[in-house]
């Protein structure tokens, strides 16, 4: 019988496959496919457009409505740079710790689901368990689309459990999140004549203005009930990325930077979508009049909507049930609930693990952490035996 052992077996596995996601993750989809089946569950994989990397998802138990949905990622960010202690694709146990890439984000509640996925079929579960494994959750947590509509297919679930590293608590909101890439095209000239030519830089600098002038203005307003949970308790916008120009003498014939929102449940993500592209089309009309050849290009990168709590919810119910955690609790990153809530899902976050160990060099999972996950889905199964 599939026990915490099993899961470490599968944690193991897991982190060996070097899925960060600026690669392929094939190899990893397809070592879970192989092992499920192994099992005797078939699992269905959803390529992404380029066949470059996949989505899985299975289910074990009858085809009835009502059952639960363990969700997590594949992927993970890179280690570029970072000043590991021991191999980050190889899983090291010390002073009570699991260290290794993914190990909290998310591939410890990947190994759980796995291993309990293969527990509920044992068991005979009365209601399904399923799984959805996505890809590319660090690039946006839009890859995930094509594998929940797939999962229409199936018996629609009563509550969705995606395992984001919570220490086991309980969260029914987070953000939603917006991200923009902006190239600016300005006309170069000697800067001793900027009035004939047009610095991108410059031009560029007044859409950062309007960032520092939202900010300011959220920070001030008073937060409505929903985005008072939140810390902080507004709508951000911010910009962590620039480059441009030449050299110092000439007006800057290009420049890019990124933009994105964290955007409070209770706000419409689509009017800080048209607010900024409202400022993007007044900053660039007036580039124009100078010279007609400026302009700005904008690349949506994702939109991710907010969790938001749910009003008798069946996925918080389920949650707080098998953990005994009654407290609120919210946070200020997306996740992949954002996207099953908003497609009729009842959704809530609840994993193993610290989120600030995530994506840190020596990320790391405790023992203690890994346990708590795995009597988590025992729990979790029993309850779909009734």
């Amino acid at each position: 019988m599939p026990d915490l052992a099993t899961a470490r077996m599968l944690l193991d596995r897991l982190v060996a496959f070097p899925s960060v996601s600026r690669d392929s993750n094939l190899d990893l989809i397809e070592g879970v496919r192989g092992w499920l089946e192994a099992q005797g569950i078939s699992a269905q994989v959803v390529p992404s457009p380029d066949g470059r990397k996949a989505s899985l998802y299975a289910q074990v138990g009858p085809a009835l409505p009502g059952g639960v949905v363990l969700s997590g990622h594949s992927d993970v960010v890179p280690v570029d740079g970072q000043a590991w202690t021991s191999d980050p694709f190889t899983v090291t146990e010390r002073d009570g710790r699991l260290y290794g890439r993914g190990t909290c984000d998310m591939k410890g509640f990947d190994a759980l689901a796995l291993a309990a996925l293969v527990l509920a079929k044992r068991r005979g579960v009365k209601r399904p368990l399923q799984l959805a494994l996505s890809h590319d959750e660090e690039l946006g947590c839009i890859a995930c689309i094509p594998m929940i509509d797939a999962m229409a297919a199936l018996p629609r679930a009563s509550a969705v459990i995606v395992g984001e590293p919570t220490m086991m608590k309980v969260v029914t909101g987070h953000k939603g999140g917006m991200a923009y890439w902006l190239r600016v095209r300005g006309y170069e000239v000697h800067s001793s004549i900027m009035h004939e030519g047009v610095s991108a830089i410059l031009e560029g600098a007044k859409l950062l203005a309007w960032v520092n002038e939202q900010n300011a203005a959220n920070r001030a307003a008073r937060p409505g009930p929903l985005a008072a949970m939140f810390n902080p308790p507004w709508t951000t916008v911010h910009s962590g990325q620039i480059s441009g120009g030449t050299a110092h003498n000439i007006t800057a014939g290009a420049c890019e930077f990124g933009i994105d929102f964290r955007v409070v449940p209770g706000e419409d993500p689509d009017h800080w979508r048209q607010a900024f592209y409202a400022k993007v089309a007044e900053v660039e009309a007036e580039m124009q009049a100078v010279r007609p050849e400026a302009g700005i290009d904008v690349d949506e990168r994702f939109v991710v909507p907010p969790l938001a709590p749910e009003t008798q919810g069946a996925a918080e119910a389920l949650a707080r049930a098998l953990t005994g955690d009654n407290a609120r609790h919210v946070v200020s990153y997306g996740t992949e609930a954002g996207q099953f809530q908003v497609r009729g899902w009842s959704a809530v976050v609840c994993g193993p693990g610290d989120i600030a160990q995530a994506h840190q060099a020596d990320e790391y999972l405790t023992v203690a952490q890994f346990r708590a996950g795995w009597d988590f889905m025992e729990d979790l199964v029993a309850g779909l035996c009734k």
